[in-house]
């Protein structure tokens, strides 16, 4: 079958959809590649949580799905809202890369040892993260795909910034990579790709399913569960992170205020056939510790 794929056109989204092609072909499929500009790619001045957050690299091929000019989208998973426009699926979740965030320097990791430093991160996760570990740092906001981001940094006066591990991996940066935070506690679905189709088009949707990894797809579903339960966006201070080991799953969970003062945990085991219950259990306790207040704080910064 021919397929026409879309794709942002940053090195990373060119990359991630290339991987994509290149299963297709293995499996016998033709493919066209459709390049579509996101709002996020369009507007680099303004910090992302500025811009809402939910949809920002989205949407535009959200549309053209939608409107039938291309078959399927390809997307880093983290960056796909919870909740999907009507009539929207996504139809397959490739295996996972790491899923760990890492700390580029400007120079080396000789600067955790001052009383202060700058790091860059467009990131209120990271950011709230952390602040709460280095309270004496000064955050910075930077945007722009990962090259870019590097090279900002290599030009500016900052100390780091933090970048997710699988896109420097995935880029071939991996001599960039300093340190991985095995501390912090990454965004929902970071490091699986995953794939969108209509979800009228039955066809699609049983070709890309071949590409489904059962592991990433149940361990991610888990993490998103856990953010739109607690009505947080691509922009709210939630880490989730998920593990399969046999049939148990376990469970790291963070709610951190902006300032990284306030910081709530969750940290929990069940079995594998309790998954979705899993992610409620761990966003309950989240909220009874009081997450909605961090959230809603992280929200309301936007305004001020």
């Amino acid at each position: 079958m021919h397929i026409k794929i879309g794709s942002r056109k940053s090195k990373l989204a060119l990359w991630q959809t290339h991987h994509v092609a290149d299963r297709l072909t293995e499996l016998g499929h033709t493919y066209e590649l459709i390049l579509i500009e996101s709002e996020g790619d369009k507007v680099l001045d303004t910090p992302l949580p500025l811009m809402g957050g939910k949809g920002v690299f989205t949407k535009a091929l959200d549309d053209v799905i939608l409107n039938k000019t291309i078959d399927i989208a390809v997307h880093s998973f983290k960056d796909i809202p919870t909740v999907l426009e009507s009539n929207l699926e996504v139809c397959a979740i490739l295996k996972r890369e790491n899923s760990t965030d890492a700390v580029v320097c400007r120079k080396d990791l000789d600067f955790l040892n001052n009383n202060s430093a700058v790091i860059a991160t467009s990131s209120n996760r990271r950011k709230a993260q952390w602040l709460n570990k280095y309270p004496h740092h000064k955050m910075v906001d930077i945007r722009g795909n990962v090259p870019t981001r590097i090279q900002k940094l290599k030009d500016s006066q900052w100390d780091a910034t933090i970048l997710a591990s699988a896109g420097l991996i995935r880029l071939g940066l991996e001599n960039e990579i300093e340190q991985e935070l095995s501390w912090m506690v990454s965004a929902p679905a970071q490091g699986a790709v995953a794939i969108i189709c209509h979800a009228e088009n039955e066809s699609i949707k049983s070709i890309v399913n071949e590409l489904n990894d059962e592991s990433t797809a149940l361990c991610t579903s888990i993490e998103r569960s856990f953010l739109n339960i607690l009505n947080g966006g691509c922009s709210a201070p939630v880490g989730a992170h998920v593990t399969l080991s046999e049939n148990t799953l376990s469970f790291e969970g963070v709610v951190v205020s902006t300032d990284g003062k306030e910081k709530i945990t969750i940290s929990l085991k069940d079995d594998k056939a309790n998954g979705l219950h899993l992610a409620q259990r761990a966003a309950q306790e989240a909220l009874d510790k009081g997450a909605e207040k961090l959230i809603e704080s992280a929200e309301n910064e936007k305004y001020s």
